[in-house]
């Protein structure tokens, strides 16, 4: 479990698969705890977790980032929020919807993305420092120090994905914590702007 920012944790779970890892993040916010996107959990980032207490919620940026949400909720408490969008495709009941523009606990705003792999893919925005972008597979952080976005074969039209995720530029963040790959913890912004400016 690596401490990344002022109350932000992530653990990571490396896919054969897909050749990079799967991260969860565990956040302090706001008196709160949440649990973003989690894959299974290691030995150490349970134990952090129970050492640190409760946990208030647990969020899904797409449907297809369910991973471990439904055992956290279940070992660890919370209640599990799901975007609105993807509700109808999540197997499991969650205990509250969001939408775009709203606040969830700890303080993050939803940014909701459209044209992405699912109809719900949302960004999270934490307002401290500098601004924190958390994202699932809107964007992935490979190769290390740069972003890309998954193969077109995921998505009805990619470069109408793409454009979608400029979207993200409208916000202020200096770091960009992703659900897949490695983050960027200083520098994001430039990144994904150059990332968005190049071709299709």
């Amino acid at each position: 479990m690596k401490h990344l920012l002022p109350g932000i944790w992530q653990w990571s779970w490396f896919s054969q698969e897909k050749q990079l890892d799967f991260n969860g993040l565990y956040l302090e916010l706001e008196g709160q705890a949440v649990v973003v996107d989690p894959p299974p959990l290691t030995d150490d980032a349970r134990a952090v977790i129970r050492r640190r207490g409760r946990v208030d919620a647990v969020l899904i940026t797409n449907r297809d980032h369910v991973r471990e949400a439904d055992a956290c909720r279940r070992e660890f408490g919370g209640r599990l929020f799901v975007p609105d969008r993807d509700a109808a495709a999540i197997e499991i009941i969650p205990d509250a919807i969001y939408r775009d523009g709203e606040r969830l606990p700890g303080g993050l705003l939803v940014i909701g993305l459209l044209d992405q792999k699912s109809p719900g893919e949302s960004a999270f925005l934490l307002m401290q420092g500098r601004g924190v972008l958390i994202v699932g597979d809107a964007l992935i952080g490979k190769p290390p120090g740069d972003v890309s976005m998954l193969p077109a074969d995921k998505y009805v039209d990619k470069a109408k994905a793409k454009e979608g995720l400029r979207r993200l530029l409208q916000y202020e963040f200096d770091s960009l914590l992703v659900g897949d790959g490695v983050s960027l913890l200083t520098g994001a912004k430039g990144i994904v702007q150059r990332f968005l400016q190049g071709a299709p």
